[in-house]
Protein backbone atom coordinates (compact mmCIF):
# COMPACT_ATOMS: atom_id res chain seq x y z
CA UNK A 1 0.00 0.00 0.00
CA UNK A 2 1.28 3.37 -0.65
CA UNK A 3 2.47 5.38 2.36
CA UNK A 4 2.35 8.77 2.33
CA UNK A 5 4.89 10.68 4.76
CA UNK A 6 3.71 10.44 8.37
CA UNK A 7 3.91 14.32 9.12
CA UNK A 8 1.28 14.65 6.71
CA UNK A 9 -1.31 12.46 8.16
CA UNK A 10 -4.72 14.14 10.18
CA UNK A 11 -5.78 12.84 13.55
CA UNK A 12 -8.51 11.00 13.13
CA UNK A 13 -11.09 9.29 15.49
CA UNK A 14 -13.36 6.34 14.57
CA UNK A 15 -16.43 6.41 17.00
CA UNK A 16 -18.02 3.12 17.58
CA UNK A 17 -20.16 0.85 20.43
CA UNK A 18 -17.61 -1.53 20.33
CA UNK A 19 -14.88 -3.35 18.74
CA UNK A 20 -15.86 -6.53 21.03
CA UNK A 21 -18.15 -8.18 18.83
CA UNK A 22 -17.74 -10.22 15.62
CA UNK A 23 -19.94 -8.34 13.15
CA UNK A 24 -19.64 -6.69 9.95
CA UNK A 25 -19.41 -3.00 10.81
CA UNK A 26 -16.73 -3.45 13.90
CA UNK A 27 -14.53 -5.34 11.84
CA UNK A 28 -14.75 -2.50 9.15
CA UNK A 29 -13.95 -0.38 11.09
CA UNK A 30 -10.85 -1.97 12.33
CA UNK A 31 -9.84 -2.47 8.62
CA UNK A 32 -10.30 0.90 7.34
CA UNK A 33 -8.65 2.46 10.77
CA UNK A 34 -5.59 0.24 10.01
CA UNK A 35 -5.47 1.00 6.42
CA UNK A 36 -5.66 5.37 7.36
CA UNK A 37 -2.71 4.46 10.02
CA UNK A 38 -1.02 2.77 7.51
CA UNK A 39 -0.94 5.73 5.52
CA UNK A 40 0.58 8.21 7.92
CA UNK A 41 -2.56 9.07 10.01
CA UNK A 42 -2.35 9.32 13.61
CA UNK A 43 -5.71 7.16 14.47
CA UNK A 44 -7.83 6.53 17.76
CA UNK A 45 -10.38 4.24 18.29
CA UNK A 46 -12.93 5.45 21.17
CA UNK A 47 -15.53 2.69 21.66
CA UNK A 48 -18.32 3.83 23.77
CA UNK A 49 -18.24 0.13 26.43
CA UNK A 50 -15.29 -2.19 26.33
CA UNK A 51 -11.62 -1.66 25.65
CA UNK A 52 -10.96 -5.26 23.70
CA UNK A 53 -11.43 -5.83 20.48
CA UNK A 54 -11.86 -8.93 18.45
CA UNK A 55 -9.71 -7.49 15.59
CA UNK A 56 -5.87 -7.14 15.23
CA UNK A 57 -5.00 -3.40 15.69
CA UNK A 58 -2.28 -1.22 13.40
CA UNK A 59 0.25 -0.71 16.43
CA UNK A 60 0.40 2.61 16.05
CA UNK A 61 -3.72 3.13 16.94
CA UNK A 62 -4.50 3.92 20.37
CA UNK A 63 -7.84 2.20 21.15
CA UNK A 64 -9.67 3.98 24.30
CA UNK A 65 -13.15 2.68 26.11
CA UNK A 66 -15.21 5.35 28.08
CA UNK A 67 -17.18 2.52 29.99
CA UNK A 68 -16.03 -0.96 30.87
CA UNK A 69 -19.29 -2.67 29.90
CA UNK A 70 -22.43 -1.45 28.31
CA UNK A 71 -24.01 1.40 30.15
CA UNK A 72 -27.73 2.19 30.23
CA UNK A 73 -27.14 4.82 27.52
CA UNK A 74 -30.58 7.29 28.58
CA UNK A 75 -28.67 7.68 32.44
CA UNK A 76 -25.27 7.69 30.94
CA UNK A 77 -26.24 10.22 28.16
CA UNK A 78 -24.28 13.28 29.15
CA UNK A 79 -21.46 11.45 30.69
CA UNK A 80 -21.04 9.49 26.98
CA UNK A 81 -21.41 13.12 25.24
CA UNK A 82 -18.79 14.60 28.01
CA UNK A 83 -16.32 11.33 27.25
CA UNK A 84 -16.40 12.19 23.44
CA UNK A 85 -15.67 15.82 24.09
CA UNK A 86 -13.03 15.31 26.07
CA UNK A 87 -10.99 12.63 23.50
CA UNK A 88 -11.60 15.17 20.87
CA UNK A 89 -9.80 17.57 22.80
CA UNK A 90 -7.14 15.53 24.34
CA UNK A 91 -6.34 14.16 20.91
CA UNK A 92 -6.93 17.28 19.19
CA UNK A 93 -8.70 14.90 16.77
CA UNK A 94 -9.59 17.06 13.38
CA UNK A 95 -11.86 14.10 11.39
CA UNK A 96 -14.39 12.52 13.42
CA UNK A 97 -15.91 9.55 11.78
CA UNK A 98 -18.93 7.95 13.73
CA UNK A 99 -19.59 4.60 12.54
CA UNK A 100 -23.22 4.29 12.91
CA UNK A 101 -25.76 7.09 12.28
CA UNK A 102 -27.07 7.01 15.93
CA UNK A 103 -24.02 8.22 17.45
CA UNK A 104 -25.25 11.21 15.52
CA UNK A 105 -27.30 11.90 19.27
CA UNK A 106 -24.27 11.90 21.14
CA UNK A 107 -21.73 13.24 18.55
CA UNK A 108 -23.84 16.73 17.72
CA UNK A 109 -23.61 18.35 21.28
CA UNK A 110 -19.84 16.52 22.01
CA UNK A 111 -18.45 18.58 19.02
CA UNK A 112 -20.28 22.03 19.08
CA UNK A 113 -17.43 24.77 18.94
CA UNK A 114 -15.09 22.17 17.99
CA UNK A 115 -14.51 22.66 14.03
CA UNK A 116 -14.39 18.77 13.41
CA UNK A 117 -14.33 17.06 10.01
CA UNK A 118 -17.22 15.14 10.71
CA UNK A 119 -18.12 12.27 8.72
CA UNK A 120 -20.87 9.44 9.41
CA UNK A 121 -20.64 6.18 8.45
CA UNK A 122 -24.19 4.18 7.39
CA UNK A 123 -23.87 0.42 7.60
CA UNK A 124 -27.37 -0.37 7.77
CA UNK A 125 -29.49 0.22 4.44
CA UNK A 126 -31.63 3.20 4.72
CA UNK A 127 -35.42 1.77 4.98
CA UNK A 128 -34.13 -0.64 8.35
CA UNK A 129 -34.01 0.93 11.17
CA UNK A 130 -33.23 -1.72 13.57
CA UNK A 131 -35.87 -1.35 15.59
CA UNK A 132 -34.79 1.97 16.54
CA UNK A 133 -37.40 4.79 15.75
CA UNK A 134 -34.51 7.31 17.04
CA UNK A 135 -32.56 5.97 13.97
CA UNK A 136 -34.50 8.06 11.44
CA UNK A 137 -34.18 11.25 13.75
CA UNK A 138 -30.51 10.49 13.82
CA UNK A 139 -30.42 10.20 9.72
CA UNK A 140 -31.36 13.48 9.76
CA UNK A 141 -29.36 15.20 12.08
CA UNK A 142 -26.27 13.31 9.88
CA UNK A 143 -27.51 14.71 6.45
CA UNK A 144 -27.91 18.42 7.97
CA UNK A 145 -24.67 18.51 10.18
CA UNK A 146 -22.21 16.58 8.63
CA UNK A 147 -19.59 16.96 6.27
CA UNK A 148 -20.35 13.75 4.51
CA UNK A 149 -22.01 10.69 4.95
CA UNK A 150 -20.47 7.67 3.35
CA UNK A 151 -22.92 4.57 2.43
CA UNK A 152 -22.15 1.57 1.01
CA UNK A 153 -24.02 1.07 -2.22
CA UNK A 154 -25.27 3.68 -4.92
CA UNK A 155 -28.74 2.28 -4.07
CA UNK A 156 -28.82 3.46 -0.53
CA UNK A 157 -26.87 6.71 -1.54
CA UNK A 158 -30.06 7.78 -3.77
CA UNK A 159 -32.25 6.63 -1.02
CA UNK A 160 -30.51 9.27 1.02
CA UNK A 161 -30.39 11.92 -1.66
CA UNK A 162 -34.48 11.25 -2.27
CA UNK A 163 -35.65 10.97 1.16
CA UNK A 164 -33.42 13.73 3.27
CA UNK A 165 -31.98 16.27 0.26
CA UNK A 166 -29.30 16.11 2.08
CA UNK A 167 -26.86 19.56 2.83
CA UNK A 168 -24.20 16.89 3.46
CA UNK A 169 -22.43 15.05 0.92
CA UNK A 170 -23.38 11.91 0.63
CA UNK A 171 -20.57 9.37 -0.75
CA UNK A 172 -20.75 6.14 -2.22
CA UNK A 173 -17.90 4.11 -0.24
CA UNK A 174 -18.57 0.06 -0.69
CA UNK A 175 -16.48 -1.94 2.30
CA UNK A 176 -13.21 -3.13 1.33
CA UNK A 177 -11.97 -6.89 1.11
CA UNK A 178 -10.52 -7.21 4.41
CA UNK A 179 -7.90 -9.38 3.11
CA UNK A 180 -5.12 -9.58 0.52
CA UNK A 181 -6.74 -10.75 -3.22
CA UNK A 182 -6.28 -14.32 -2.87
CA UNK A 183 -3.14 -15.90 -5.10
CA UNK A 184 -5.35 -18.93 -6.48
CA UNK A 185 -8.99 -19.55 -6.88
CA UNK A 186 -10.31 -22.46 -4.25
CA UNK A 187 -9.99 -25.41 -5.65
CA UNK A 188 -13.45 -25.86 -5.26
CA UNK A 189 -12.93 -30.21 -4.96
CA UNK A 190 -14.72 -30.53 -1.74
CA UNK A 191 -18.66 -30.67 -1.85
CA UNK A 192 -19.27 -28.59 0.40
CA UNK A 193 -22.01 -25.14 0.29
CA UNK A 194 -20.49 -22.25 2.28
CA UNK A 195 -22.84 -19.89 4.36
CA UNK A 196 -21.58 -17.38 7.32
CA UNK A 197 -22.47 -14.82 8.94
CA UNK A 198 -23.98 -14.02 13.14
CA UNK A 199 -26.85 -16.71 13.56
CA UNK A 200 -29.64 -14.25 14.19
CA UNK A 201 -33.07 -13.72 12.08
CA UNK A 202 -32.10 -11.26 9.67
CA UNK A 203 -29.61 -14.12 7.99
CA UNK A 204 -32.54 -16.47 7.06
CA UNK A 205 -30.64 -19.63 8.11
CA UNK A 206 -33.37 -21.26 9.51
CA UNK A 207 -34.45 -20.89 5.66
CA UNK A 208 -31.19 -21.93 4.18
CA UNK A 209 -31.90 -25.06 6.87
CA UNK A 210 -35.23 -25.92 5.33
CA UNK A 211 -33.92 -25.52 1.73
CA UNK A 212 -30.84 -27.76 2.76
CA UNK A 213 -33.52 -30.50 3.90
CA UNK A 214 -34.77 -30.84 0.15
CA UNK A 215 -30.78 -30.31 -1.26
CA UNK A 216 -29.65 -33.36 1.53
CA UNK A 217 -32.17 -35.57 -0.22
CA UNK A 218 -31.27 -34.64 -3.67
CA UNK A 219 -27.43 -34.79 -3.11
CA UNK A 220 -26.89 -36.92 -0.13
CA UNK A 221 -23.03 -36.50 -0.46
CA UNK A 222 -23.03 -32.62 -0.05
CA UNK A 223 -22.19 -30.58 2.98
CA UNK A 224 -23.84 -27.30 4.75
CA UNK A 225 -21.19 -25.66 7.30
CA UNK A 226 -22.86 -22.34 8.81
CA UNK A 227 -20.23 -20.41 10.68
CA UNK A 228 -20.89 -17.73 13.06
CA UNK A 229 -22.16 -17.23 16.55
CA UNK A 230 -25.36 -15.50 18.05
CA UNK A 231 -28.43 -16.02 19.40
CA UNK A 232 -30.43 -18.12 16.55
CA UNK A 233 -28.05 -20.90 18.01
CA UNK A 234 -30.15 -23.21 19.82
CA UNK A 235 -33.00 -22.49 17.71
CA UNK A 236 -30.92 -23.89 14.15
CA UNK A 237 -29.58 -26.52 16.77
CA UNK A 238 -33.01 -27.57 17.22
CA UNK A 239 -33.74 -27.38 13.55
CA UNK A 240 -30.94 -29.30 12.34
CA UNK A 241 -32.53 -32.11 14.52
CA UNK A 242 -36.55 -32.07 13.50
CA UNK A 243 -34.93 -31.92 9.87
CA UNK A 244 -32.87 -35.26 10.32
CA UNK A 245 -29.80 -33.08 9.15
CA UNK A 246 -27.52 -34.03 11.86
CA UNK A 247 -23.80 -35.09 9.89
CA UNK A 248 -25.31 -32.94 5.95
CA UNK A 249 -25.85 -29.53 8.36
CA UNK A 250 -23.26 -28.25 10.88
CA UNK A 251 -22.77 -24.99 12.98
CA UNK A 252 -18.74 -24.69 14.24
CA UNK A 253 -19.14 -21.34 15.54
CA UNK A 254 -17.56 -18.25 14.49
CA UNK A 255 -14.50 -18.27 11.49
CA UNK A 256 -11.36 -17.33 12.73
CA UNK A 257 -9.55 -18.39 9.44
CA UNK A 258 -12.01 -17.03 6.68
CA UNK A 259 -9.21 -18.09 4.15
CA UNK A 260 -9.16 -21.34 5.12
CA UNK A 261 -13.30 -22.08 5.05
CA UNK A 262 -13.95 -20.19 1.70
CA UNK A 263 -10.77 -22.76 0.51
CA UNK A 264 -12.85 -25.80 1.51
CA UNK A 265 -15.93 -24.99 -0.43
CA UNK A 266 -17.26 -25.08 -3.55
CA UNK A 267 -20.79 -22.59 -3.49
CA UNK A 268 -21.45 -19.79 -1.32
CA UNK A 269 -24.69 -19.27 -0.30
CA UNK A 270 -26.50 -16.04 1.06
CA UNK A 271 -30.00 -16.78 2.44
CA UNK A 272 -30.60 -12.99 4.31
CA UNK A 273 -33.87 -11.74 5.01
CA UNK A 274 -31.93 -8.27 4.73
CA UNK A 275 -28.28 -6.96 4.65
CA UNK A 276 -26.62 -3.51 4.55
CA UNK A 277 -23.87 -4.79 2.31
CA UNK A 278 -22.99 -8.74 2.33
CA UNK A 279 -19.42 -8.28 2.79
CA UNK A 280 -19.09 -11.86 2.91
CA UNK A 281 -20.50 -11.85 -1.03
CA UNK A 282 -17.14 -9.75 -1.70
CA UNK A 283 -14.68 -12.40 0.24
CA UNK A 284 -16.52 -15.34 -1.96
CA UNK A 285 -16.04 -13.77 -5.21
CA UNK A 286 -12.59 -13.47 -4.36
CA UNK A 287 -12.22 -17.10 -3.97
CA UNK A 288 -13.82 -17.66 -7.12
CA UNK A 289 -16.94 -19.62 -5.32
CA UNK A 290 -20.06 -19.32 -7.33
CA UNK A 291 -22.94 -17.70 -5.00
CA UNK A 292 -26.40 -18.43 -4.29
CA UNK A 293 -28.22 -15.69 -2.76
CA UNK A 294 -31.38 -13.83 -1.97
CA UNK A 295 -32.32 -10.78 -3.58
CA UNK A 296 -32.36 -8.59 -0.85
CA UNK A 297 -31.88 -5.12 -0.08
CA UNK A 298 -29.37 -3.45 -0.30
CA UNK A 299 -26.14 -5.55 -1.13
CA UNK A 300 -27.09 -8.39 -2.76
CA UNK A 301 -29.08 -6.23 -5.18
CA UNK A 302 -26.20 -4.20 -6.20
CA UNK A 303 -23.24 -6.59 -5.59
CA UNK A 304 -24.22 -9.47 -7.58
CA UNK A 305 -25.20 -9.39 -11.19
CA UNK A 306 -27.82 -12.92 -12.07
CA UNK A 307 -26.18 -15.02 -13.99
CA UNK A 308 -22.74 -13.85 -14.44
CA UNK A 309 -21.26 -14.47 -10.91
CA UNK A 310 -24.72 -15.59 -8.87
CA UNK A 311 -27.86 -17.40 -9.17
CA UNK A 312 -30.69 -14.99 -7.00
CA UNK A 313 -33.72 -15.91 -5.53
CA UNK A 314 -36.79 -14.35 -3.73
CA UNK A 315 -35.51 -14.14 0.44
CA UNK A 316 -37.62 -16.30 2.46
CA UNK A 317 -38.44 -19.10 0.05
CA UNK A 318 -36.68 -22.73 1.13
CA UNK A 319 -37.98 -24.21 -1.97
CA UNK A 320 -36.32 -21.74 -4.58
CA UNK A 321 -33.50 -21.32 -2.41
CA UNK A 322 -33.10 -25.48 -2.75
CA UNK A 323 -33.77 -25.32 -6.35
CA UNK A 324 -30.65 -22.81 -6.87
CA UNK A 325 -28.69 -24.84 -4.91
CA UNK A 326 -29.19 -28.15 -6.42
CA UNK A 327 -28.66 -26.10 -10.37
CA UNK A 328 -25.30 -25.12 -8.74
CA UNK A 329 -24.74 -28.86 -7.66
CA UNK A 330 -25.85 -30.24 -10.63
CA UNK A 331 -24.40 -27.70 -13.48
CA UNK A 332 -20.14 -27.80 -12.82
CA UNK A 333 -19.88 -26.06 -15.70
CA UNK A 334 -21.74 -23.14 -14.64
CA UNK A 335 -20.63 -22.56 -11.58
CA UNK A 336 -17.06 -22.53 -12.53
CA UNK A 337 -18.10 -19.56 -15.05
CA UNK A 338 -20.34 -17.80 -12.67
CA UNK A 339 -17.52 -18.52 -9.51
CA UNK A 340 -14.73 -16.86 -12.61
CA UNK A 341 -16.93 -14.03 -13.01
CA UNK A 342 -17.67 -13.33 -9.22
CA UNK A 343 -13.69 -13.31 -8.75
CA UNK A 344 -12.83 -10.88 -11.74
CA UNK A 345 -15.41 -8.65 -10.15
CA UNK A 346 -13.78 -8.71 -6.45
CA UNK A 347 -10.70 -6.99 -7.68
CA UNK A 348 -13.07 -3.84 -7.57
CA UNK A 349 -13.41 -3.74 -3.80
CA UNK A 350 -9.55 -4.00 -2.35
CA UNK A 351 -8.38 -2.39 0.56
CA UNK A 352 -5.54 -0.59 -1.56
CA UNK A 353 -8.09 0.75 -3.68
CA UNK A 354 -10.73 1.69 -1.47
CA UNK A 355 -7.71 2.85 1.21
CA UNK A 356 -7.00 6.16 -1.19
CA UNK A 357 -10.30 6.90 -1.27
CA UNK A 358 -10.74 7.38 2.38
CA UNK A 359 -7.47 8.77 2.35
CA UNK A 360 -8.66 11.52 -0.15
CA UNK A 361 -12.34 12.08 2.08
CA UNK A 362 -10.45 12.84 5.11
CA UNK A 363 -8.46 15.28 3.36
CA UNK A 364 -11.04 17.00 1.56
CA UNK A 365 -11.20 20.66 2.36
CA UNK A 366 -13.81 22.15 4.18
Amino acid sequence: MPRHHPTSGRNICFLTGTLNAMAGAERMTATVANALADLGHHVTILSLWDAASQFALHPRIRHEALFAQRPSFKRAYLATVAGIRRHCVEHRIEVLVQVDTMLELFVLPAALGLRLHHIAWEHCHFDEDLGKPARKLARRLAARFCRQVVVLTERDRRRWLEALRPRSAVVCLPNPLPFPMPAAPAPRTQKTVLAMGRLVAAKGFDVLLRAWQKVAEAAPEWQLVIHGEGEERPALTAMIGELRLEGRASLPGVCHDPLQAYGQASVFCLSSRYEGFGLVLIEAMAFGLPIVSTDCETGPRELLTPGQDALVVAADDADALAKALLTMIRQPEMAARLGAGGRQKAGNFTLERLALQWDALVRAPG
